[in-house]
């Protein structure tokens, strides 16, 4: 190509010309990451589930189904052996998965809590309140699950109970995450494990 047939441009005009070229590029830019931004960012939302049958159970298996980083779990009561399975998946597809569980859980027969230790997701009990009484789960730090609900099948199919699933509010998902951290901090492994009855709770 020969460049000298090409028209002579001014200084000023290559100037107005590479100034407009920046201009345009930085918009693009600014449309592609928004673009992503929405791709990634979770619309605030606030689901509310009732039991007993009211789908709070199911709820809590979606939420799980999609944990890719981290699942943070404190419970009073945990017999429901779906939860606890929907867990175990979760750290086998590489998430980080950390529970904190009250004292009640070494002594009730129909507890996930040798399920847990056997599959090697190490909850910790929280020995230092009378009754470690949160019901709480932190997916993602992007989804928050809490509610009077327990983990439990008595809960799901004969209790009075609700549930939230809020999403979207991360000053609240933060709150909840340190609120975590200071429980998982004066909490301990587990002196023992009871046995695990195959019955329904």
């Amino acid at each position: 190509m020969n460049l000298s047939l090409l028209p002579k441009v001014s200084e000023p005009v290559l100037t107005s010309l590479l100034l407009a070229t920046g201009f345009l590029g930085a918009l693009t830019l600014l449309f592609l990451v928004r673009m992503v931004c929405r791709w990634f960012a979770v619309a605030p939302s606030v689901t509310v589930y009732h039991s007993p049958k009211g789908g709070c159970a199911d709820a809590i298996l979606r939420e799980l189904k999609q944990a890719r980083r981290e699942v943070l779990v404190q419970a009073y009561s945990f017999t429901s052996k779906p939860i606890a399975e929907a867990l175990i998946e979760v750290k086998k597809r590489g998430a980080r998965v950390e529970i904190v569980l009250d004292q009640s859980n070494e002594e009730e027969p129909y507890s996930q809590l040798p399920l847990l230790v056997g599959e090697g997701l190490a909850p910790l009990i929280d020995a230092h309140h009378a009754i470690a009484h949160n019901k709480v789960m932190i997916v993602d730090r992007r989804t928050l699950i809490t509610g009077s609900f327990n983990f439990t099948h008595q809960a799901e199919h004969e209790n009075a109970e609700n549930l939230l699933v809020i999403k979207g509010h991360p000053e609240l998902i933060a709150s909840y995450r340190q609120s975590f951290t200071a429980h998982k901090g004066h909490s301990q492994p587990p002196g023992k494990q009871a046995g695990n009855s195959s019955g329904p709770r």
